[in-house]
């Protein structure tokens, strides 16, 4: 196989290893903050989140690297946390370069799409830019960046536990699927046979492809 095509990495046998933990919750997500202030107005007092924590150093106790900064944690209902580091530049994170801005991104649920739509409404109030309400089937949302650039969603589920237990039954599949038409088109642009993108087996959103480009 020529030396420039990716391939499945070899994995160790894992049925040799300890168990795998019990993955209870997301403890916290956490951002570079632009501004401590800024942040706290944004995820308090507009989306509601209260400010729950706060961890301040000078240096960095898994790397030991020195750089001061404020550690702030906002939270969920569930006892979760997104939090920030504010390091005193007044600079956001920069975007990734190869990866467009619709990617990165954190969703969070809520109940209704109701509320959805008053929190486009509160955001919008604000002079934040929503898209949405976006129907997803499953789910629908609404997409706005934060202060520091962060994509945000927010999420309010459609489908019951049993429309969502069935859905797991095909996920490995499907992506077993992918992953081998990965390895041809990875193979074919080797080969300088084919440059067009990777598409997936199936469409699952029909809706949103323009007339005459399937």
């Amino acid at each position: 196989m020529n030396a420039s095509v990716a391939t499945t990495p070899a994995y160790p046998d894992l049925s040799q290893l300890p168990a795998p933990a019990a993955w209870r919750q997301l403890h916290h997500y956490a951002y570079k903050a632009k501004d401590a202030e800024e942040t706290r107005h944004f995820y308090e007092d507009i989306l509601g989140l209260p400010l729950f924590h706060i961890i301040q150093s000078d240096y960095v106790p898994s790397t030991g690297e020195y750089c001061p900064y404020t550690h702030f944690f906002f939270r969920l209902k569930d006892g979760s946390f997104i939090a920030f580091f504010d390091i005193g530049d007044d600079k956001a994170a920069a975007p990734s370069p190869n990866t467009p801005l619709w990617i990165n991104h954190i969703s969070f649920r809520v109940d209704t799409v109701q509320e959805l739509e008053n929190t486009k409404a509160r955001l919008q109030a604000c002079g934040v830019e929503v898209l949405g309400v976006t129907d997803h089937h499953i789910f629908k949302s609404i997409y706005f960046f934060d202060p520091n650039g962060i994509r945000l969603e927010l999420t309010a589920q459609l489908a019951d536990e049993m429309q969502m237990l069935q859905e797991s039954k095909t996920a490995h599949a499907r992506l077993q699927e992918w992953t081998a038409r990965k390895q041809q088109w990875r193979q074919e642009r080797a080969e300088g046979k084919s440059s067009a993108p990777l598409k997936p087996q199936t469409n699952d959103r029909p809706e949103f492809v323009p007339p005459g480009t399937v």
